[in-house]
C-alpha cells in the first residue's frame, strides 16, 4: 500500500478509535476536555501506527506505540486518579492492538 494511503487509513481508523473511546468516557460522564484529548490521542496514535516501519507484527506494534504515546497523557491522569491507571493501561492496550491490526 503507498505511504500516502496508508497514512489516511491510520488517521482514518485512529479518528474511529477516538470516537469508540469518546462514547465510552461520554457514558462515564467525563468532562469534554478529556473526551476532546482521548480522540485527538486516538487520532495521533493511528497516524503514528501507520507511519512508523517496524520489524514488529502489526498487533504487538500498535500496543507498543499506543503505550509509549500514553506516558505523557497518562503520568497526569494516573497521577489525579490512581484507580483509573490500570483500566486505562489495558484500553490502552487493547485499542491499540485493534488498531495496529487494522492499519497494518
Amino acid at each position: 500500500m503507498r505511504a500516502k494511503h496508508k497514512i489516511i487509513k491510520g488517521i482514518l481508523f485512529g479518528a474511529a478509535a477516538g470516537i469508540f473511546d469518546s462514547l465510552i468516557m461520554l457514558a462515564m460522564k467525563s468532562g469534554i476536555d478529556a473526551i476532546l484529548s482521548a480522540f485527538m490521542f486516538w487520532v495521533i496514535t493511528g497516524f503514528f501506527i501507520s507511519a512508523v516501519e517496524s520489524a514488529l507484527k502489526s498487533v504487538f506494534k500498535g500496543i507498543v506505540i499506543s503505550l509509549i504515546l500514553l506516558i505523557p497523557v497518562g503520568i497526569p491522569l494516573a497521577w489525579q486518579e490512581p484507580a483509573s491507571t490500570l483500566p486505562m493501561i489495558g484500553m490502552t492496550a487493547l485499542i491499540g492492538g485493534i488498531l495496529g491490526y487494522f492499519i497494518k
